[in-house]
């Protein structure tokens, strides 16, 4: 009998280590994945008009990257810069409005752009609260609204919905294991 609560028991750990799982690993602890964000298509970081001072703390924005570098009208793209360690702004007249970049060693910004904005080849600009300097690069919007693909599967569960599952995989685990313990055999002699 022991040896059947021990294996309920272990029964139960296993699945509620299995169903967290798929959470952990569709939710990273790391904001970018574990890839850096992406510059052009080719892979390659910045094309060139980065300006700056190499982003040694301060000196004006560098490494001004955006993802994706392709970007339809309506759709939003994260863009990133190092060197605005008190935060800045980042602009693209007629392309999106005036958004502000994150304070820290690598500012990040999320931008929509405008469903009217013009398709080809366009420049966003960086600058640092702290500096003058300006930081330049290059993105490409497309034509036409990207997919409207819904919310199916692109949200994971929230803290209150793990915390729920949580707790019924546990009075589950607790549940089985009464049960278990209840329907003991009687001891011989006993009726």
């Amino acid at each position: 009998m022991r040896v059947l609560r021990a294996l309920t028991v272990a029964a139960a750990a296993v699945v509620a280590v299995g169903l967290s799982t798929p959470f952990a690993t569709a939710n990273p602890s790391d904001p970018l994945g574990g890839a850096p964000l992406g510059g052009s298509p080719s892979g390659q970081g910045g094309n060139g008009g980065n300006g700056g001072n190499g982003g040694n703390g301060g000196n004006g924005p560098s490494n001004v990257t955006v993802n994706p570098y392709s970007v339809h009208q309506g759709s939003t793209m994260q863009v990133s810069a190092a060197g605005c360690r008190h935060g800045g702004t980042v602009w693209s007249p007629g392309n999106f409005p005036q958004t502000n970049l994150s304070a820290g060693s690598i500012g990040f910004a999320t931008v929509r752009i405008f469903n009217h904005a013009s398709p080809g080849n366009h420049t966003l600009s960086v600058k640092c609260h702290d500096n003058s300097l300006v930081a330049t690069h290059r993105f490409t919007i497309l034509r036409g609204n990207g997919a409207q693909g819904g919310i199916g599967g692109s949200f994971g569960p929230s803290t209150a919905e793990t915390a729920i599952g949580s707790g019924l995989v546990g009075a589950a685990a607790l549940g089985a294991g009464v049960h278990v313990m209840r329907r003991r055999r009687p001891l011989r002699g006993r009726a």
